[in-house]
């Protein structure tokens, strides 16, 4: 049994051309997110220079050696469940998502 590959997008900031704005401090970044029902376990951190946040079908990883949140990977478990969501906090704060694999940009 093969198991699929699971798409993985970037979550951004638009800004001018090769620059990119932060999402927000690591703090601001987490309490957004906590309004999508997006957050860590709770468990103490596993690697060093990266945390985990676990929504609704999907697992976002930010780097957590900077102040500021300048990008999110995004992996999405369920893309019909995690999508939604992912509109939603595109829509409400003027992010976008970027296809890792295509370069594609969504907002």
């Amino acid at each position: 049994m093969t198991l699929a590959k699971r798409r993985q997008v970037v979550l951004m900031k638009p800004g001018k051309p090769g620059e990119m704005p932060p999402l927000g401090s690591q703090r601001e970044f987490r309490a957004c997110m906590a309004n999508y029902n997006t957050a860590g376990d709770g468990s103490p951190p596993k690697g060093l220079g990266t945390e985990f946040l676990y929504g609704p079908g999907l697992v976002i990883e930010i780097a957590t050696a900077a102040d500021d949140v300048k990008q999110a990977i995004v992996t999405l478990q369920d893309e019909d469940v995690a999508f939604p969501v992912l509109s939603r906090v595109c829509k409400e704060q003027g992010w976008s998502l970027m296809d890792m694999e295509t370069g594609r940009v969504f907002k």
